[in-house]
């Protein structure tokens, strides 16, 4: 990642464009995310887990909005 300094521009400014295209271009999410091994077993766990907590939150929601009306 590179970021130019402009003419004129402050030293914390830079560092603030600098962190906010590393934020946008989701880098140190990756890092921490590859820091350490994870099995592929443990990566479809988690993914499954992760889509019942969706489904979960999608009925919940269903079930409010039927309450109101």
């Amino acid at each position: 990642m590179r970021v130019v300094r402009k003419e004129g521009e402050s030293f914390e400014s830079l560092l603030r464009r600098f962190r906010k295209k590393v934020t946008n271009a989701r880098i140190l999410s990756t890092v921490k995310k590859k820091r350490h091994f994870v099995p592929k077993s443990e990566l479809r766990r988690q993914a499954h887990l992760k889509a019942v907590r969706r489904e979960r939150q999608r009925q919940h929601r269903e079930q409010r909005t039927y309450r109101t009306a």
